[in-house]
C-alpha cells in the first residue's frame, strides 16, 4: 500500500527533517516537494505489525509530536489514488481506499474529474462541454471518444487516471535542493494588493539568495495557506533559469493572479525556487532595450550595499517593514 503525505508549508529543514522520518519507516519513500512525499509500506506491515492506515497513525503522531505538523495521509493501493482521497476531505485526518475493485469504484463515482491530477481548468471546460463532469463518466466513454476530444497521449491517460488506475511506482530518493521564502501575516489579509507586495518582498529575499550563492532556479512555486489552514500550491516553470529578482516577481504575481483570491483570507505565502543550477551555466536572452542591463546593474549595486550594511540595507520601497 502506498501513502501520499501532505505537510502543508514548511522551512526547507523542517520538510527535510520529516522526509528523513519516514525513512525510518521504509526505505521507499519519494520527496515531492514543496510539501509532499510518497511512502510504500508495502514491505513494513509485516515489520511494524500493524496495517497501512496503523502506520499511517503512527507517523501522523510521530510528526505531530517531533515537528509539531498536523499531517494529512491518503492511503491507496497506488500513489494516484492515494493522493486523491488524501485531499476528500478537511486537512489534517487520515482516509483510505481499500484495495477492492467495488471500494475503488465507489471511490471514484461523482468524483470531479478536475479533481484528476493533469485536469487543468482548460480541461475540465472541455470535458463539462461534453458533458464529463466526473471521474466514473469520463471512465465509461470510450478510448477513442476521448482521444478525439484531448489527443491520444492525452485520451488515455486521463481514462487511466478516472478509472484509478496508475502504473508508477514509488522513486526513493532524496528531496532537490530548493531556496525558501515564507511570509505569515499578523492577521488573515483579504488585500490582494497587500498580498502582492508580500510576494514582491519574497522574491527580492530570493534573489539575493540565488545570487549570494551563485544559483539560479529553473522553477518557481507558490503556496497559500488559508484562514482555515488549507493550502493551494502552484508551480511554473520559467522560461530560462534566473536569479534576477524582476522575473522571479512577475512569475510569482502571474501564479498569484491565477489563483484569483480576490476574496481569499490568506495566512501565509511561502515561495519556493526550485530546479535549482549553477548561474554561470545559465545562459542569457539578449535584449534590444537598455531597461533590462540597467535594472541588472542596480540590483548588484543592493546586493553589495546588502553584502555591508546588512539584508535591510536595499530594498524596494513597497516592501519597507517587512521581515
Amino acid at each position: 500500500m502506498i501513502l501520499y503525505l501532505h505537510f502543508g508549508p514548511q522551512s526547507d529543514a523542517t520538510y527535510r527533517r520529516l522526509i528523513g522520518t519516514l525513512g525510518e519507516f521504509t526505505p521507499m519513500v519519494q520527496a515531492l516537494p514543496p510539501d509532499a512525499a510518497l511512502a510504500d509500506v508495502s514491505g513494513s506491515v509485516r515489520y511494524f505489525g500493524r496495517d497501512a492506515v496503523g502506520l499511517a497513525a503512527l507517523i501522523r503522531m510521530r510528526a505531530a509530536a517531533v515537528f509539531d505538523v498536523d499531517t494529512t495521509i491518503g492511503v491507496g493501493p497506488n500513489p494516484l489514488l492515494a493522493q486523491l482521497v488524501a485531499h476528500r476531505g478537511a486537512p489534517g485526518a487520515i482516509r483510505a481506499v481499500p484495495d477492492d475493485p467495488e471500494a475503488i469504484a465507489a471511490f471514484l463515482t461523482g468524483l470531479p474529474a478536475a479533481a484528476l491530477p493533469g485536469v487543468g481548468p482548460a480541461t475540465a471546460r472541455t470535458l463539462t462541454s461534453y458533458g464529463l463532469y466526473t471521474a466514473d463518466q469520463v471512465a465509461a466513454t470510450p478510448l477513442l471518444t476521448l482521444q478525439r476530444i484531448l489527443g491520444p497521449a492525452a485520451g488515455r491517460q486521463l481514462r487511466q487516471r478516472a478509472a484509478g488506475i496508475d502504473p508508477t511506482r514509488v522513486a526513493p530518493g532524496a528531496p532537490p535542493r530548493t531556496f525558501c521564502a515564507e511570509h505569515r501575516f499578523t492577521h488573515d489579509e483579504l488585500d490582494p494588493d497587500r498580498q502582492r507586495g508580500v510576494l514582491t518582498h519574497l522574491t527580492e529575499r530570493l534573489g539575493t539568495r540565488l545570487r549570494s550563492e551563485r544559483q539560479a532556479c529553473r522553477s518557481l512555486t507558490l503556496t497559500v495557506q488559508y484562514a482555515d489552514r488549507s493550502t493551494t500550491t502552484r508551480s511554473r516553470t520559467l522560461p530560462e533559469p534566473t536569479a534576477h529578482s524582476p522575473r522571479l516577481r512577475a512569475a510569482a504575481h502571474a501564479l498569484h493572479r491565477s489563483l484569483g483570491l480576490q476574496r481569499a483570507r490568506v495566512h501565509c505565502l511561502t515561495l519556493r525556487a526550485g530546479d535549482l543550477c549553477d548561474a554561470s551555466s545559465v545562459s542569457r536572452q539578449l535584449t534590444f532595450g537598455p531597461d533590462d542591463d540597467k535594472a541588472r546593474r542596480i540590483e548588484a549595486a543592493a546586493d553589495r550595499a546588502r553584502a555591508r550594511f546588512g539584508p535591510g540595507a536595499a530594498r524596494p520601497a513597497s516592501t519597507a517593514g517587512m521581515p
